[in-house]
């Protein structure tokens, strides 16, 4: 739910007799997200794994309701600043800037967290696949949570992406840590053995790794497209644009 912060007088708020500490719980009919308790859950599993895996694996739960609540969220981050670093603030060396175009960089926002929201199904489903393997059990609400909040390190790295000249090592940082979270969430979530959890863990990412690649290349594949395609129209506008500004600093 949402917590009520404020009520404005002669509001519909109001006149439903809302009150400052009140809990949304549905609008329309539907469920609120609660934003302070998904913060709740970056801290915790960033800071304090040991402890939150237990509490993660007993939480009854779906696969929409953890896209919903959780992994749409999280998944837009590394997208969105990498659409600020690459169109707004730009890389720069040697007093020259490069600058993605705005329409260019959209699309591959775009196209970037869609593949994120896939891949992390993806490796959801090798979790699950592979339980078996190590001694685990498959169940794949279970293996979503293991992908989505072993993941929540990479992505919230990915807010790194705008710090000039170590975005790089904050990123390779995240998905290290990324990996670490894993092996500790895989004997609660999966319940394999604590000491087969590192096998698991690098089975699973090995995997993942050689299908983020092929991802990347996709991405690769059809932004280099879009931006030819754009070329040859002679596009020069700012909104759909693909190619690169070089301004001198």
């Amino acid at each position: 739910g949402c917590q009520v912060m404020r009520v404005i007088e002669g509001s519909a708020a109001a006149r439903a007799r809302f009150q400052v500490g009140d809990v949304v719980m549905t609008f329309n009919g539907k469920e609120v997200a609660d934003f302070a308790k998904l913060i709740d859950r970056v801290k915790n599993i960033l800071l304090t794994p040991k402890t939150e895996w237990p509490v993660i694996a007993g939480e009854s739960t779906t696969v929409p309701d953890l896209y919903k609540n959780y992994i749409v969220v999280l998944a837009a981050i590394p997208a969105v600043f990498g659409f600020i670093k690459s169109s707004i603030i730009g890389s720069g060396a040697f007093g020259i800037t490069v600058r993605t175009g705005i329409g260019a960089g959209l699309t591959m926002m775009v196209l970037s967290y869609a593949i994120a929201l896939g891949v992390i199904y993806l490796m959801a489903l090798l979790i699950d696949a592979f339980a078996p393997n190590f001694g685990g059990e498959k169940n794949p609400v279970q293996a979503l949570k293991s992908a989505a909040y072993a993941y929540t390190a990479a992505w919230v790295a990915g807010a790194g992406a705008v710090v000039p000249w170590l975005g790089t090592l904050i990123a390779l940082a995240g998905a290290i840590y990324a990996i670490y979270l894993l092996y500790l969430g895989l004997p609660y979530t999966m319940k394999c053995p604590p000491e087969r959890a590192g096998g698991y863990a690098a089975v699973v990412v090995v995997i993942g790794w050689l299908v983020g690649l092929v991802a990347g290349m996709i991405l690769g594949g059809i932004f280099l497209a879009s931006a030819g395609t754009n070329a040859m129209l002679g596009s020069a506008s700012l909104g759909s644009s693909s190619t690169v500004t070089v301004d001198a600093n």
